[in-house]
């Protein structure tokens, strides 16, 4: 039986804004002459961001030998571009919901969110996509599956049946959602972009995520690159299932999918120190 669409418009309305923190460093990262002092000053004024990003530097992933106490000091140990990523992700993470009674195992679905927006950023600066859009290609693959977070939130009776029925289910997921809730988690997905007033491009590719169609992944470039990165986060997941990848992603990519993941700037690196910052453990 299909959701109660009242109901999922009132939740969507209902959420807190977007993060103050996230929207200024996306905005100041898109600049050219964005500089590491800039950065710094905006995580400063955010104290819960401040102790992240020193929780981060002091981890054992970084194994320091000694403590840092300051964003300025974390940014030269780490560099810019680890700092403003793993910044975005603890602003945005801490604004959804992180327990259901639907059993949506929300830990492994931000762990695949975060390694679909690493992988996102590396397919696009592989292709030579201009250094201040990294970062929304990043945004995009860690916001693509928020669909999922706020069906199984409002509605876990009905997320719990999905979960159920895709266990045997002879039809893709999305088909599946269709059938069963009415609505796609890309769709809701969408919801929450535009209530959150995200550029048009992100809100393209978290509605589009899962299309085929090469006009729709081709009028925005983050949509093609977060597609790919999708399936080739599932790949990278588990080397035993296979991924069917449009003719259109294929082309983009330019080589075969086992390839190319061998080919990254140490994508699996990118996504521990995510995973170590972001608090979804």
């Amino acid at each position: 039986m299909p959701i109660d669409q009242k109901k999922l418009t009132r939740t969507v309305e209902t959420l807190p804004a977007f993060p103050e923190s996230a929207q200024k460093i996306i905005s100041l990262t898109a600049k050219v002459d964005c500089s590491p002092k800039q950065l710094v000053k905006v995580i400063e004024h955010d104290p819960v961001l401040t102790m992240r990003v020193l929780k981060l530097v002091n981890s054992a992933y970084f194994g320091l030998s000694r403590e840092v106490t300051s964003v300025n000091h974390a940014v030269i140990y780490v560099g810019i571009n680890t700092i403003k990523n793993l910044a975005i992700s603890a602003s945005m993470t801490g604004t959804l919901p992180h327990r259901n009674k639907a059993g949506l195992d929300t830990r492994n679905l931000w762990h695949h969110s975060l390694r679909v927006g690493v992988l996102a950023r590396q397919l696009a600066e592989e292709r030579g996509v201009a250094a201040s859009l990294l970062v929304n290609h990043f945004v995009g693959g860690l916001l693509h599956d928020i669909g999922k977070l706020l069906i199984a939130h409002t509605f876990p009776d009905d997320y719990r049946a999905l979960l159920t029925a895709m266990e045997t289910a002879q039809t893709d997921p999305q088909t599946l959602e269709t059938t069963m809730l009415g609505i796609t988690h890309a769709e809701v997905g969408a919801r929450v972009a535009e209530h959150w007033k995200l550029p048009l491009e992100l809100q393209h590719c978290i509605r589009y995520h899962h299309c085929d169609e090469a006009e729709v992944l081709r009028e925005h470039p983050i949509t093609l690159a977060v597609s790919a990165a999708n399936r080739l986060a599932h790949l990278s997941e588990d080397t035993r299932i296979a991924i069917y990848l449009p003719e259109v992603v294929r082309d983009w990519l330019g080589t075969e999918p086992e390839q190319l993941l061998t080919q990254l700037d140490d994508p699996e690196s990118e996504f521990q120190k995510a995973v170590s910052f972001v608090d979804v453990q």
